[in-house]
């Protein structure tokens, strides 16, 4: 299967007093379409510096990422949002949700702003808010939302445009154990229904455990020979492996 996303040897320093620290070391993986994959990795680890490079806010120092054949971190800031706008959606751990617009035009912001006429969408909406079981409270505002409704609204924000990728972002962290255990599990049987590629970083064991590959980043590092291969798993054979790296 040709993959949908590559990281091929990519590398991230930072400039701290004068001192070039890095961060990422010589990242490689890809992800084949469909696919569920986790990141496991404790606060400090190069989690989020990773997923930014992947998705285009940042660039490499060294290396490169491949996205549906094109490269990502070679392109200019332009050609990065354009293909950050076809290709790629986004959640993260706070919703950022417009207060003053209904759940229903939260979801169709990113339509309206690729220039997408309401009346244009209304089946995709449609078909969306029933998925993500958001259709009795549509048309509430934020403010009237529990936190794992409001990240069922980031969902569909992020799936409206039907991205091939979703990167998700520690989207648990700040919801309770149960709607957490929720969201990571819609975010699977998205990824069943849609055909979208998932890519969830998380320094929860439970939350990544649901993934159907599970890799290890610490201190930068990320040897694919300690992953987690085959689904099924549960939060004890993460934290077992976690023992075993020693992170």
């Amino acid at each position: 299967m040709t993959a949908v996303i590559e990281s091929r040897d990519v590398f991230r320093f930072f400039e701290t007093d004068g001192e070039r620290v890095p961060v990422l070391k010589g990242i490689t993986f890809a992800l084949e379409k469909g696919s569920f994959t986790t990141i496991m990795g404790p606060s400090g680890s190069g989690k989020s510096t990773l997923l930014h490079i992947l998705a285009g806010l940042d660039v490499p120092t060294a290396g490169e990422v491949i996205v549906a054949g094109e490269s990502m971190s070679n392109a200019g800031e332009e050609k990065r949002a354009e293909l950050r706008r076809r290709h790629c959606g986004f959640i993260f751990q706070f919703f950022n949700l417009l207060p003053d617009l209904s759940v229903r035009d939260n979801i169709i912001l990113p339509l309206l702003i690729a220039g997408t006429r309401p009346e244009q969408c209304k089946d995709r909406v449609d078909e969306l808010v029933e998925l993500l079981g958001i259709g009795h409270i549509q048309n509430r505002p934020p403010t009237r939302l529990s936190g794992g409704e409001m990240q069922r609204v980031s969902i569909g924000r992020a799936l409206v445009v039907q991205p091939p990728l979703l990167f998700a972002d520690e989207p648990t962290g700040n919801l309770s154990s149960k709607a957490g255990e929720d969201i990571v599990t819609l975010l699977r049987e998205l990824a069943e229904k849609l055909g979208t590629t998932v890519l969830l970083v998380t320094h929860n064991p439970r939350d990544a455990a649901a993934g159907d590959r599970v890799l290890f980043l610490h201190d930068g590092i990320m040897n694919l020979e300690n992953s987690l291969e085959g689904g099924g798993f549960r939060a004890a054979d993460v934290f077992g492996r976690l023992e075993e790296l020693g992170i």
